[in-house]
């Protein structure tokens, strides 16, 4: 009897590490059902010459709002993505605040909790799966506002009892961003609290630290001292020494991690493989006193206040108004929706990103921001397929089969995605057939909206999602729940 889909003369990289071997593979019901040879599928791909993965696992998104509003997530999907881990940095759409409306989009305006958030993810039928963390910055906005203080007992309690009921709703854990207002204003005590159900439920605590420049070791510290005393795994979210005078620092900040999970820790991290970050330019800024420096290595991705400036750097703008750089930063945050800048920010060692490719525990997250408006960083167009053709194929940073672990089974086990991460017999179909020899990412600075190459077939959770640059619109992705190998 027929099977749904097999796969015929493929080189599999199964995600484990282990070498590729040649092989058959035939999907069922939404699992792998043979590995080796296989039966005769009702649709048949001859995969000759081409690598069959695991399908890739974003572990760093803020594809939260664009689940619902583009489920589409041909950004994500063309890369060879399955599963997106969603809720970074501290921000996610629940529990509901005023907040969550201006963030996320009016889709998301009315999510209370977690399983809210679910429900609206499977009406909208996304491309892709996702598993999602409960957002401190989200928790504190909703308990205590933007005031720069302490959450007196009881919004203490009800943060933690948020924590708790998004656990329970099937989260794989909780972010922080202690760079970004107002999870700036809060204490380490704070954050170990609010980790506590998060241990306890065996999740993970993921961060965008409260430093990644010049402080960054202190900040890792606190990140261990969290994860030591809640009782969680931890993840340090987009690792990097950010700016030049820090360049070189993550050697240290990865002994740090080395010696903590040798002395009992469970500590991964993830990279992105660009010199440019890029988030909302005001967070970055004290409006007083512009930092002049860092506005030199700014570029604008969207800017809604002076939309002819976007995919412009800050110099060339300063250069052709005859503003200072201060002022002009100044000029373009205080307008109205200047608050909504997106920037992005050259200010990271190319070093250094190999550096961190070749740590172990190191996965892969593109940290793109899904502002399809303006000219957003080309990383959310290109992540995986630049990791596979620059740093496996062209540089040999990594060797192809350990790329993939990192990208898909490493990923898995961290983020609690049960029954997915290998090409094995049970396992659910999330599959990517990609060309290891012409792989690459074609997004730039300049025109980032380009999806890759070399990515032939994308199946998620058994169906066809992707098709030689086909996007078949099947909208079989779900919001899973941790360590449940169930679709939900």
């Amino acid at each position: 009897m027929a099977v749904d889909l097999t796969v015929r003369n493929a080189v599999v990289v199964d995600g484990t590490g282990a070498p590729a071997f040649p092989a058959d593979v035939a999907v069922d019901a939404g699992r792998i059902v043979a590995v080796g040879n296989a039966p005769g599928g009702r649709v048949e791909v001859d995969a000759r010459g081409k690598v069959l993965a695991p399908g890739f696992v974003d572990t760093h998104t803020h594809d939260d709002g664009a689940l619902l509003a583009h489920p589409h997530l041909r950004f994500k999907l063309a890369q060879g993505c399955t599963t997106l881990v969603v809720g970074n940095c501290g921000f996610s759409p629940y529990p509901a605040s005023g907040a969550a409306g201006g963030l996320w989009g009016r889709e998301a305006a009315e999510i209370e909790d977690l399983a809210a958030f679910r429900e609206a993810v499977h009406a909208a039928r996304p491309a892709c799966n996702a598993v999602a963390l409960v957002g401190h910055n989200a928790l504190r906005t909703a308990a205590v506002g933007e005031e720069r203080r302490p959450p007196t007992g009881a919004e203490q309690a009800r943060m933690r009892g948020w924590v708790e009921a998004a656990m329970a709703q099937g989260a794989c854990g909780m972010s922080t961003g202690l760079i970004y207002r107002p999870g700036r204003w809060a204490e380490t005590e704070e954050v170990v609290d609010l980790a506590g159900p998060v241990g306890a439920a065996g999740g993970v605590y993921a961060t965008h630290m409260r430093n990644e420049g010049d402080r960054l070791l202190v900040a890792v510290e606190e990140a261990l001292r969290i994860g030591r005393e809640s009782g969680c795994g931890v993840h340090i979210s987009h690792h990097k020494a950010a700016g030049r005078p820090n360049w070189g620092r993550v050697a240290a900040s990865l002994a740090l991690v080395d010696e903590a999970n040798a002395a009992g820790a469970d500590v991964t991290l993830d990279v992105y493989p660009y010199t440019a970050g890029s988030g909302r330019m005001i967070e970055y800024f004290d409006l007083e006193r512009p930092d002049a420096d860092l506005a030199a290595v700014i570029r604008l991705a969207s800017c809604p206040a002076f939309p002819a400036y976007e995919g412009r750097m800050l110099v060339d703008v300063a250069g052709e108004t005859g503003e200072e750089l201060p002022a002009l930063v100044r000029r373009i945050l205080t307008a109205p929706r200047g608050d909504r800048t997106i920037c992005i920010h050259f200010i990271i060692a190319e070093a250094d990103i190999e550096t961190n490719l070749r740590h172990p525990r190191m996965m892969i997250g593109s940290d793109g921001i899904p502002d399809l408006a303006g000219r957003p960083h080309p990383r959310l167009y290109g992540t995986m397929p630049r990791v596979l053709g620059e740093y496996v194929r062209e540089r040999a940073v990594l060797p192809l089969e350990e790329a993939v672990r990192r990208m898909t089974s490493l990923s898995c086990e961290r983020f609690g995605l049960a029954e997915r991460g290998t090409v094995a017999e049970g396992a659910w179909a999330d599959l990517v057939v990609f060309d290891a020899t012409t792989v690459r990412d074609t997004a730039t600075y300049d025109d980032p909206q380009q999806e890759p190459e070399g990515i032939d077939l994308v199946v998620v959770n058994g169906q066809v999602a992707y098709d030689h640059g086909r996007h078949t619109g099947v909208g079989a992705g779900r919001l899973l729940r941790y360590r449940d190998a169930s679709l939900p």
